[in-house]
């Protein structure tokens, strides 16, 4: 097998619940003869799938992973991704509804369980309201239960299809068959709040997850959503408008003001500025004219022009960027969550242990039956996943809770409990360090006077250049006072120079260095130095000159975040590794990167550059945290351990980013990586005492005191206990909200 033959193919898979799922359907693929790797991202519901087409098809691998239960949607990538959110929209609905109607049903009967045992038909009040829970709303752990053992696998649904199904039967024998105990002295007493009330639990905790596995496809969906539906061609008749899926190679495409650019190609004909942020991450848009490559997904300003189609569909450099972000999504290993892990061994373990308890009373002791069947329940009882369930979810619930009241957006407990890992920071530059707008910073005046100033706002008014916002928004501050500007005429845009124009006779012009020089415009040499020095601090130098003399120079630049040099300081002191990338010139970026105190940067990297320079550095071995704000982050934002996003940034970063900063204030990195160690330390006590409590109680249950002190767990006792467990799980989750995270 050759590596031309090898095909790398992604396909949405359909049906997973949980880290067994994502592991069967793994497990399944990758037994497939041709099929040389396999990876099932249980976060995004992706198989990604390595195979050679001559023993392998798309269509064998679909019929694999549905004998094992699941399915493999293999239609092309539009449909396939629509028919995987459509399932995914009516799942989390489904969920949605159960466990609303879980919470509604269980509450009455966990507050007659606990408080009203007394009052009359209260245990058949019990069993009507928790029979719906049980076999309507709770059906979904059953059959999964059932797929799961007929495969000799178990999960969280299997200790919660046990633990509520023997608990259910349990009580519905006694509330019918009560003799049957009390003719042997025993009193017997009903469980279907501990049946209930666990399935609305767990059904919360599914909808939640849900919800934000869903958050994890709107990224991709947002940066398609950056192509235009239908662009406007001309084909030598005229110019029409038609869909994107029918530009070929050569077509001939017209892009007018404020317009997305569709696909790569070449200008042609006219000239504008394109905003190529989601590319470069340079804030400062870029001229085009004839011969000038254009990209899709970038944005037109307020020239008009005409481009050549060279690269459309998957080819364009916008789809590659879509193909980066799935592959580094889809590449990470499935989520393994620990509860899942421990499931696989603990609930045979304690379905074995009910088995022996229950044939070791039969053996050992008279009246052993009865004894047996009591401790046999009591066992499974007490190994209610209540607790083990509760451990790491509401120490996650109250974690992002605390991080949304400092400012901190957290999307999942994989990257809280991530961020305490962490090493090796890589900071985007602009809008992340820097402020992600450029402003003026200096204005040297040869002849400063109220009508010289005037004169320079009204040009800059008119002029379409995007650095001309700046000059403007400066002037407007200093001559507010002054009336504004000039009433000027003659007006004319010089491309690539400039714009001139005139008032009261005489020509005024601003723009670059260069259209002086082509007009013998003399530049004395203090402003010549000054000039100098600005371009030294990598500032973009606009002059103003009249037909003579050069009147004042103008130092543009993108300033550096007030917070950002001490939130650099603070992640060094605490051992991390910072390093700036940025798509800025490399001057540009010497000077930030000095001023902010980072001592490794690097300067012109392109989308797909920053993504595998932060693979290199996982290579290496170190945690790698990305933190950007723009379109052009999202790939190495995908592919990071953990990925920040500024809360001023673009919608895909967000999307993308496992954590975001509301305020885009760098200092709260360190305040998320404390809250990480502090949401995991709570995690791991969590864990801790509900183990030490299946640990105790399971063997209590089955009976071991039974022969030293005549004592055997009643299975009420039990229920209770596994009530204190969960209360005190929740109680120790609760006191994160206390802590201090700065």
């Amino acid at each position: 097998m050759t590596d031309q033959q090898i095909k790398k193919q992604t396909f949405p898979v359909l049906g997973m619940s949980c880290a067994a799922c994502a592991a069967r359907v793994n497990k399944t693929l990758s037994r497939q003869e041709g099929v040389c790797s396999a990876n099932v991202n249980l976060a995004t519901a992706i198989a990604t799938v390595e195979y050679d087409p001559s023993l392998c098809s798309p269509e064998m691998m679909k019929q694999a992973v549905q004998n094992a239960g699941f399915d493999l949607l293999i239609d092309t990538a539009k449909e396939a991704e629509k028919e995987a959110e459509d399932t995914h929209a009516a799942h989390y609905r489904q969920l949605k509804f159960r466990t609303i109607w879980a919470i509604i049903l269980s509450l009455p009967v966990a507050i007659i369980g606990m408080f009203f045992m007394d009052m009359p038909y209260a245990n058949y009040i019990m069993w009507i309201l928790s029979t719906p829970v049980v076999f309507w709303l709770g059906s979904g752990f059953y059959v999964n239960a059932w797929k799961l053992l007929k495969h000799r696998s178990a999960n969280m649904d299997t200790l919660v299809a046990n633990s509520t199904g023997i608990a259910y039967l349990f009580s519905l024998f006694n509330l019918f068959f009560p003799d049957f105990w009390l003719s042997r002295g025993v009193t017997p007493h009903v469980y279907f709040e501990a049946a209930s009330v666990i399935i609305a639990f767990i059904l919360l905790g599914r909808t939640l997850e849900e919800r934000a596995k869903g958050n994890t496809s709107a990224a991709i969906r947002k940066l398609m959503g950056l192509q235009p539906r239908t662009v406007i061609i001309d084909d030598g008749t005229g110019e029409r408008e038609v869909s994107i899926d029918q530009i070929v190679p050569g077509n001939m495409i017209v892009v007018k003001p404020g317009e997305r650019i569709a696909v790569d190609g070449t200008v042609t004909e006219g000239s504008s500025f394109i905003d190529e942020s989601m590319l470069s991450g340079e804030p400062i848009p870029v001229c085009k004219s004839a011969g000038a490559k254009v990209y899709a997904g970038t944005i037109n300003q307020k020239g008009s022009f005409r481009f050549r189609a060279e690269k459309v569909g998957a080819d364009t450099m916008l789809s590659h960027i879509i193909h980066l972000v799935q592959e580094a999504q889809g590449s990470k290993a499935p989520v393994q969550q620990l509860v899942d892990k421990i499931a696989a061994v603990f609930v045979p373990a304690i379905m074995t242990m009910a088995v022996l308890t229950f044939i070791a009373w039969i053996v050992l002791a008279e009246n052993g039956f009865t004894h047996g069947l009591l401790a046999a329940v009591t066992v499974l009882i007490i190994a209610c996943p209540c607790a083990l369930g509760l451990a790491t979810p509401t120490a996650i619930m109250v974690g992002i809770g605390k991080g949304a009241e400092n400012g901190i957006l957290i999307k999942d407990a994989e990257s809280l409990e991530m961020a305490k890992k962490i090493d090796t920071i890589v900071l985007d530059k602009t809008g992340t360090i820097t402020e992600g707008k450029p402003v003026v910073t200096d204005i040297v005046w040869e002849a400063e006077n109220a009508d010289i100033q005037r004169i320079f706002l009204g040009l800059e008014k008119h002029s379409e250049h995007p650095l001309a916002t700046a000059v403007v928004q400066a002037l407007s501050q200093a001559n507010a006072d002054n009336g504004g500007d000039c009433l000027l005429t003659g007006f004319e845009s010089i491309t690539g120079k400039g714009v001139k124009a005139s008032w009261n006779g005489k020509t005024y012009y601003a723009g670059n260095r260069r259209m002086l020089a082509e007009r013998g415009i003399t530049i004395s040499p203090a402003l010549s130095e000054k000039a100098e020095a600005f371009a030294q601090e990598a500032k973009t130098v606009i002059w103003f000159a009249d037909e003579q003399q050069a009147l004042a120079t103008c130092a543009i630049a993108d300033r550096i975040k007030e917070t950002s040099k001490k939130a650099i300081a603070e992640l060094q002191q605490r051992g991390i590794s910072v390093v700036m990338l940025t798509g800025d010139n490399e001057q540009t970026a010497r000077r930030i990167a000095a001023e902010a105190g980072i001592a490794e940067f690097r300067a012109e990297v392109l989308p797909q550059q920053k993504s595998e320079y932060i693979k290199q550095l996982q290579a290496e071995g170190k945690h790698v945290a990305m933190v950007g704000d723009g379109i052009n982050d999202s790939a190495a934002l995908a592919q990071a351990d953990l990925s920040i996003a500024m809360g001023q940034g673009s919608d895909i970063a967000m999307d993308v980013a496992k954590m975001t900063i509301i305020s885009s204030d760098l200092t709260k990195i360190s305040e998320a990586i404390r809250l990480s160690t502090l949401t995991v330390r709570t995690i791991r006590e969590n864990l801790f005492w509900a183990f030490i409590y299946n640990l105790t109680g399971i063997p209590v249950a089955a009976g071991v005191l039974y022969p030293f002190t005549g004592f055997l767990l009643n299975p009420m006792i039990a229920g209770a206990a596994m009530a204190f467990s969960s209360v005190s799980v929740v109680t120790n989750s609760l006191r994160l909200r206390m802590k201090r995270i700065r």
